[in-house]
């Protein structure tokens, strides 16, 4: 039997309004052979969380430019674990300060990428970090 592929929701929270860079990495997931679903700009961590729950997805990639990453990202994580998503692998991208991404993986985010990130390496830090069943 095949083994099912990596999926994979990418989500924009918040106001901000660029999508390029996630339009990047889905693309480049995609290309990688995984499932990608991508959210569109201007979600709340409540939709995120509920389409990644209807999705079925086994990480999700958050693209945050805006700087809400401290209250947006742990949320987001808050909202999969109660629901049961304890597994799914939570990545953020953007714009992060080095002094946030301890304490966002503290809270439960698996890896922060910061511009500049090959999508070679995402690529490689999901199908390590993710088992699909």
């Amino acid at each position: 039997m095949d083994e099912r592929k990596i999926r994979v929701l990418v989500a924009k929270p918040g106001l901000d309004g660029h999508d390029r860079g996630a339009k990047v990495i889905a693309r480049a997931l995609r290309d990688a052979g995984m499932e990608v679903i991508y959210t569109g700009l201007r979600q709340t961590p409540e939709m995120i969380a509920s389409a990644a729950m209807q999705e079925d997805v086994d990480a999700v990639g958050i693209s945050i430019l805006s700087g809400a990453h401290k209250t947006l990202c742990p949320r987001i994580v808050e909202l999969l674990h109660n629901n049961g998503m304890d597994d799914t692998l939570v990545l953020v991208g953007g714009i992060v300060p080095e002094d946030d991404i301890a304490p966002l993986k503290g809270q439960g985010v698996a890896e922060v990428f910061l511009p500049g990130t090959s999508t070679e390496d995402i690529v490689a830090f999901i199908r390590k970090n993710v088992r699909p069943v």
